[in-house]
């Protein structure tokens, strides 16, 4: 009788284990495999994004996604070439991912001509209503919602800081990306300032470097010159061109991003894109657990960064103003 009861309570417990295994497994499998697609405007060797990145994974990891574990990456480089950047969309669409960062309006356009169905979060894309990417900033409505880095407006402020540091400044080349609706509205807002500073503006445009090489040494054939250089994916490809020819030409120049002032440029006013590409990893997890881009509200940036570089002032013989100075975040000496 004993040894029934012992054999029975062995049975119990190996059939009870062995139902577990079942279950086990099933928890294990129940956590699916995502795909999120990356539509990068730059070349894959290129510093700053990978820089950007990297702030993204480690974003998402923050969130408990990790390649190769619950979550796998596709991620297509582009150097900003509109033919590139249209079929990299049209590749990510086709892998049908359960949601898709995009890089710059450059990539903004492309998808959603591609997938009005696809979940998109953007990252430095300037003013995205006006460009017809979402309704509004707090409710977008589609299905892409994401960060700014700036609205057009801004243009206004690089022209006046380029006035201010530079005063005999009297005409200014605006290098742009026409093919992007950044490139237009920029070009809009820095042509409207530009009378009350009695700056004559011509816009440089970007579509390859030779093309940017030719436009601005031509440009610097006549005194007073400045620039301001615009934020699309093809400046930051040809980011060390563009400071160069700023240097050997000695035109002063205001530029998006830290990186350029970094690079040798005289100085930046714009916003932290690292940490915006940490926010979209955020967002992306929010929407891999169920909310809607439409719902989740177009943010943009709580603080612009000044930033100048002393070496550079002092090689194009400017005296900047210590108005200018005091309000810089960082100088770079």
């Amino acid at each position: 009788m004993h040894f029934d009861r012992l054999k029975r309570r062995e049975l119990i417990t190996l059939v009870g284990g062995a139902a577990t295994w079942p279950l086990a497994a099933r928890a294990q499998q129940s956590e699916r495999m995502r795909r999120i697609g990356v539509l990068m405007t730059q070349a894959a060797d290129d510093a700053v994004a990978q820089a950007r990145y990297a702030a993204f994974l480690q974003g998402l990891r923050r969130s408990g996604w990790e390649e190769g574990r619950n979550v796998r990456i596709e991620t297509r480089w582009t150097t900003g070439r509109a033919d590139a950047v249209r079929n990299s969309a049209a590749e990510l669409v086709a892998l049908a991912p359960d949601v898709i960062l995009a890089t710059g309006s450059a990539s903004m356009g492309p998808l959603l001509q591609a997938t009005r169905s696809v979940p998109i979060v953007f990252v430095h894309t300037p003013d995205p209503v006006g460009a017809g990417f979402v309704n509004s900033m707090s409710r977008p409505g589609g299905n892409a919602t994401g960060f700014i880095n700036f609205e057009y407006g801004i243009g206004a402020k690089w022209l006046e800081l380029l006035k201010q540091i530079a005063p005999s400044t009297a005409r200014a080349a605006i290098v742009r990306d026409p093919a992007i609706s950044a490139g237009i509205g920029m070009w809009g807002a820095i042509q409207a300032a530009a009378p009350s500073l009695s700056i004559d503006v011509t816009p440089v445009n970007m579509h390859d470097a030779g093309e940017i090489e030719r436009a601005l040494t031509t440009f610097a054939r006549a005194s007073n010159g400045g620039l301001i250089v615009t934020g699309s994916g093809l400046a930051i490809a040809n980011r060390d061109l563009i400071v160069k020819l700023a240097a050997r030409h000695k035109l002063p120049a205001v530029y998006f991003e830290r990186f350029f002032v970094a690079a040798g440029g005289l100085a930046s006013y714009g916003a932290d894109i690292v940490e915006q590409y940490r926010q979209a990893a955020g967002y992306i997890d929010r929407i891999l657990k169920g909310d809607k881009p439409a719902d989740l509200p177009v943010q943009a940036p709580t603080k612009y960064e000044l930033i100048i570089n002393l070496k550079a002032a002092k090689a194009l013989d400017l005296i900047l103003p210590d108005t200018v100075l005091a309000r810089a975040d960082e100088v770079i000496e």
